[in-house]
């Protein structure tokens, strides 16, 4: 029992103990994050700000993400993962804590929001990378799937629903300023349990870099992309995904409301239920797949499931009843964040241990790169063709698209000839890997300092 394969597939990271204390430390920070989202609009709000004012806290936010998160593959890749949660958790509770104290004595001011939400992006900038690339080096490669299948769970449980409702209690308690120091202790207590766990070493050599560290992290960060354009599998799924974020962000975001309104003559809660319908989705589905063993046709299916996925939201747009289009966004939900799972845990497994940063913030950055101008372009589009065309489309092209990619890309071949599950393990990728997509990293040092475990034919790129 103690190597855990008597517990449900889903259950077995939690017998690592520093998953755990992982795992507890990501719940705090997620909290903290859902949270703050309610109490700096509500805080702003009570300033008498304007619509304006909240874009402007909110652009804030966004902007310090998209200027950090590449320079924050970097980081992880050369810097000790747990080092940069730790000092991600510290920066998040002082710009809580100040928000805190500005809010307690009266003084705060709508600016004072926007600048603290822009050093709150540019530190979640320097998180996904790492909490990505630590976790191959914390768990065995068959249990990363569950991993990634336990954070899809928690990030809909945890921050869009835990996390609002606290800041809601609290602002109904005594005010904004409250949540703001509730969200701070919960980053100390996340702090605090990130420091009771081990540091693990880069996976990879930096004792061959000679080159000036800011030199050298541009140089990183090419190699980064080169790494992207030269590696078949990865590029055509960004590719496929950029696409597809353009596509279906715009219509969820900013003509779902309407539909809701106009069509079922629902107000704010019947839109709030469209959207609990698909969190609730995007947990069960993350679930469902972290309660499974990786599938063989791995990215067929997920290329599929992302792009089939999108089927539902062509019914929204012709429809008058609202629990149907709760139900069409939570198989969407279902699809889109049962994917993404998988995904995640295909970058921990195929991705080179010392590009695993480097590619996990691409990753992320190309998810938002499109996203505000989707939300942009949606709302002309919806008055000019109408909202059932609009939904349509968005309904109708992700198939399709989903189906280019496979087959112009090859991606059916790939798989076949990289099973990720049942594979004897290997530490050479040979020509005709590397032929089938899955090239070695661009000027990369073939010696990394790797920590004890098991070996894995993937991670091992040769």
């Amino acid at each position: 029992m103690s190597d855990g394969t008597r517990l449900p597939r889903a259950l077995r990271p939690f017998t690592s103990g520093q998953y755990r204390l992982l795992t507890v430390a990501l719940a705090a920070s997620l909290l903290s994050a859902g949270a703050w989202i309610v109490a700096a609009v509500w805080q702003v709000v009570e300033l008498g700000g304007s619509p304006v004012d909240l874009s402007f806290v909110a652009v804030g936010s966004s902007l310090g993400l998209v200027i950090a998160v590449l320079f924050g593959g970097v980081a992880a890749d050369r810097i000790p993962q747990r080092r940069i949660l730790l000092t991600v958790e510290v920066v998040r509770g002082v710009g809580f804590a100040t928000a805190a104290v500005l809010a307690a004595t009266g003084v705060i001011e709508v600016w004072h929001v926007a600048v603290i939400s822009f050093v709150l992006g540019l530190a979640d900038g320097f998180f996904y990378p790492a909490y990505s690339a630590w976790l191959p080096a914390i768990l065995p490669a068959d249990r990363l799937l569950a991993a990634n299948g336990i954070e899809g769970v928690l990030r809909p449980a945890v921050m869009q629903a835990a996390g609002p409702a606290l800041a809601s209690a609290c602002i109904a308690l005594q005010g904004p300023w409250l949540a703001f120091a509730v969200v701070a202790v919960l980053q100390v207590a996340a702090a605090a349990v990130l420091g009771f766990m081990r540091t693990t070493p880069v996976r990879r050599d930096l004792d061959s870099l000679d080159v000036h560290p800011v030199r050298q992290s541009f140089i990183d960060l090419r190699d980064g992309f080169a790494y992207l354009l030269r590696t078949r599998w990865l590029f055509a799924t960004l590719a496929f995904s950029i696409i597809l974020v353009f596509l279906i962000m715009g219509p969820i975001e900013v003509l779902l409301p309407f539909a809701v309104k106009d069509q079922t003559g629902g107000g704010a809660g019947a839109y709030a239920l469209a959207l609990a319908g698909f969190g609730v989705g995007g947990a069960v589905g993350s679930l469902a797949v972290a309660s499974m063993k990786l599938p063989r046709r791995y990215l067929t299916l997920m290329i599929l499931a992302w792009g089939f996925g999108c089927l539902p939201l062509a019914i929204i747009g012709y429809t008058s009843w609202l629990w149907v289009m709760v139900v069409a966004v939570f198989i969407c939900g279902v699809l889109f964040d049962g994917a993404q799972v998988v995904w995640g845990t295909l970058l921990q497994r195929r991705v080179p241990p010392s590009m695993l940063g480097r590619v996990s913030s691409l990753d992320f950055f190309v998810s938002l790169a499109l996203m505000p101008i989707s939300m942009a372009v949606a709302g002309p589009v919806g008055e000019w063709i109408g909202l059932a065309p609009a939904f349509l489309i968005a309904g109708v092209i992700p198939p399709l698209l989903a189906l280019a990619t496979l087959a112009f890309a090859r991606l059916g071949r790939d798989e076949l000839a990289h099973p990720l599950d049942g594979h004897p393990d290997e530490d050479v990728v040979t020509g005709a890997e590397a032929a089938a997509g899955f090239a070695p990293p661009v000027d990369e040092p073939h010696h990394r300092h790797e920590p004890t475990r098991r070996a894995d034919p993937d991670l091992e790129p040769g």
